[in-house]
């Protein structure tokens, strides 16, 4: 049964047409959530993922925009709101991987801008406009309890010399956690890590060979599996359902234990 608050039940997913994200829209619409469905150029992958929340007696909306552009930002939160009503939930999922996989000792400033420009400065910016938004709405009354998930990566602690643009940019996101968590706690606006690990998407696709090694060869992993959308949408449906209401700031491994130090 949810526990989601009768008059705060609108989520906006960044980068949610596909992949992790489309696994957390359904998942939270499971939770009686209606979601704003982000994409950044793939809309028809968006209104995809919307018929398949309506099917769950859920509103959807598709809501195209860049989040690592300041005017879109905007935007997004505008067409979300107008089309939904204020929002209770968001969750920052949108990311891209560098287009070249290079070594830092030749990785280039324009990748690096790339990267962290998407993937940092975006949902940093996008969550103060948002937060700043929720208390406007808690003030009024529009909604009851507010709540934000930053989707992470388990590269916010494990070093790939190839992608350290990638890396920092996820390390500055858990950084971002704790920063909004201890800002909005008092405000009744709880603040979350989910920290996938290695997860079956398209971002990944390419990678599926070396990875299928270091899980069913090398033991990597003590859950002995790839991960899935649908294992983070979980994790993220938990918090939207106010299961950790009293414990901002913490960072959930959706990791199939990979974080586990074993001797």
């Amino acid at each position: 049964m949810s526990t989601v608050d009768e008059k705060s039940h609108v989520a906006l997913v960044t980068g949610a047409s596909r992949g992790i994200g489309r696994g957390i829209a359904l998942e939270i619409a499971r939770a009686g959530y209606d979601v704003a469905v982000n994409y950044a150029s793939n809309r028809q992958a968006a209104v995809e993922v919307c018929a398949e929340i309506e099917t769950l007696g859920r509103r959807a909306v598709p809501v195209g925009g860049n989040i690592g552009d300041a005017t879109d930002r905007t935007r997004i939160l505008d067409e979300t709101t107008s089309k939904l009503g204020p929002i209770s939930l968001l969750v920052n999922n949108a990311g891209i991987a560098p287009r070249v996989r290079a070594d830092i000792l030749d990785a280039t400033e324009e990748s690096f801008d790339d990267v962290v420009g998407t993937n940092l400065r975006g949902p940093y910016f996008l969550t103060q406009q948002c937060a700043r938004r929720m208390l406007e709405w808690k003030r009024a009354s529009d909604i009851k309890r507010a709540r934000i998930v930053f989707i992470t990566s388990m590269s916010a602690y494990t070093a790939s010399t190839n992608r350290g643009d990638y890396c920092i940019s996820k390390a500055g996101l858990s950084m971002a956690v704790k920063l909004f968590a201890a800002r909005l706690a008092a405000d009744g606006i709880g603040v979350y890590e989910i920290q996938p690990g290695i997860i079956r998407t398209d971002m990944t696709a390419k990678v599926t060979e070396k990875y299928d090694r270091l899980i069913n060869d090398d033991g990597i992993l003590p859950v002995p599996r790839w991960g899935t959308p649908e294992d983070v949408g979980l994790a993220v449906r938990a918090v939207a359902e106010g299961r950790f209401d009293y414990s901002t700031g913490i960072v959930i491994p959706v990791d199939g234990g990979f974080h586990l130090r074993v001797l």
